[in-house]
């Protein structure tokens, strides 16, 4: 029952097997399973019997009921129960389409609460008053909405409203998990962002909820506010063959770069004379969005290699409309070290991302330019990864200088000019250095 059944009937492939064992205590389940294969039996408090089959894993469980006895997620006292009838059994389930099982004895789709239903009108709707005793439950209504397109039902959202301030109870490693999955697995992230604002749960994120009706000039931004900027701006990323290809990691740092990327708009917008017009303008907003990409990202808990790779692109993501109308190869190696450890493939698909997000508006110069930067990126092997110094101290030891501090001024110059495109070999590179030495004799004495 639950997710598998769920993703069955949307024609997706299951990949989490929960079965639910009626009318057989814990340990006869155990016996009856043991032949198959070792089980784990570290959820036998909560009645569940984890085994391993052809390499894949299945959670077998006993009907149980769970009451609240304290504050959080984890506030709950299980009780199994063999002998529960399954509409009881799935009132626990946080939503309706969570709370589906199939009897594969009798080929017989088990829905007591109206889930299949609900996934065909594709509404998130709680299963049973009990929804508002665990506060997850809206974070993972937030990600289920935006995997599988979903809009949440108005008296659901009602309880979320009505236990907002239970998201201090929360331990952050959840938090992070549902924010996780909405960043991996999302077909419309928008629509997670709705549910936030439906639920008024956005307050919690509040470098989110202040792009809230945040005004955008018209004439540039004609889809709205900054938050209907974003949430187009998300929607079209999820479209993007980085996004789709990427693995995990891939996904999470352009869509939490995307998600941010407007961050520091709140802080920086205002009304300005440009070009004998009075418009909305945010200048410098990249840098300011900075410091609130961290901030956001280690409230809700996001790995600290995450928030060093997310904070660059947000920080640059604006690169392609500033200095000259053409990129230089130097230009382009610059700006592959600034973002490091981001990549120049990264930023490309988050300018993207962020021109595809003011629909119907089309710049043809800056998809020429962000093209641009990709074709230089590739010519010059640094989509993937920044340039790195080609000279080093090896080579000093080579020419027969003894290692110490004196050797750092001469490898920097020595970088700089390889990003400059003095030298792209070893060779290049050994020879530029013999030259520097003989004009900076004291740079490695």
């Amino acid at each position: 029952m639950g997710g598998c059944v769920r993703d069955w009937l949307l024609g997706l492939e299951a990949k989490d097997f929960d079965v639910e064992v009626f009318g057989l205590d814990y340990e006869a389940m155990g016996r009856t399973l043991a032949p198959f294969g070792a089980t784990d039996l570290v959820g036998r408090s909560f009645g569940v019997l984890k085994i391993r089959i052809g390499g894949i894993e299945y959670d077998f469980s006993l009907p149980r009921r769970e009451s609240k006895t304290g504050a959080g997620h984890r506030g709950f006292a299980v009780a199994p129960e063999p002998n529960l009838t399954e509409a009881d059994a799935a009132a626990r389930r946080d939503f309706t389409l969570n709370a589906i099982a199939y009897d594969p004895f009798e080929n017989r789709v088990i829905d007591p609460h109206g889930g299949e239903r609900d996934l065909k009108a594709r509404l998130l709707r709680h299963t049973s008053a009990a929804f508002v005793e665990d506060p997850l439950r809206v974070l993972r209504g937030f990600q289920l909405a935006a995997r599988f397109e979903l809009t949440m039902a108005s008296e659901t959202a009602g309880l979320c409203r009505a236990i907002k301030s239970a998201y201090t109870e929360l331990p952050i490693e959840r938090v992070w998990g549902e924010w996780d999955k909405w960043a991996t697995k999302a077909a419309k992230p928008s629509l997670g962002l709705v549910v936030l604002k439906q639920t008024g749960w956005l307050a919690h994120f509040p470098e989110i909820a202040t792009l809230d009706g945040l005004p955008q000039e018209p004439e540039w931004h004609p889809e709205g506010d900054a938050l209907t900027h974003t949430n187009h701006c998300l929607d079209a990323l999820v479209g993007l063959p980085a996004w789709r290809d990427g693995a995990p990691h891939t996904r999470r740092v352009l869509t939490f770069a995307v998600l941010a990327h407007d961050f520091g708009k709140a802080g920086t917008t205002h009304q300005a004379d440009r070009r004998g017009k009075i418009r909305w303008v945010s200048p410098g907003h990249e840098s300011a969005g900075g410091p609130l990409t961290e901030t956001f990202l280690q409230r809700i808990g996001a790995p600290h290699d995450l928030v060093h790779q997310v904070r660059p692109l947000v920080v640059h993501h604006l690169a392609h409309h500033h200095g000259q109308t053409n990129f230089r190869d130097t230009t382009v190696r610059r700006l592959a070290r600034k973002i490091e450890p981001a990549t120049l493939d990264e930023l490309t698909a988050v300018m993207l991302s962020d021109h595809l997000g003011r629909p119907p508006l089309v710049s043809t110069e800056s998809l020429r330019r962000i093209d641009q930067l990709k074709e230089i990126a590739q010519r010059l092997a640094i989509t993937h990864a920044a340039p790195k110094p080609i000279v080093l101290g090896r080579h000093l030891i080579s020419l027969g200088f003894t290692p110490g501090p004196h050797f750092k001024a001469a490898l920097d110059a020595a970088f700089e000019s390889q990003l400059d495109g003095a030298f792209n070999d070893e060779a290049g590179g050994l020879e530029w250095m013999r030259n520097y030495l003989r004009a900076h004799p004291l740079a490695v004495k």
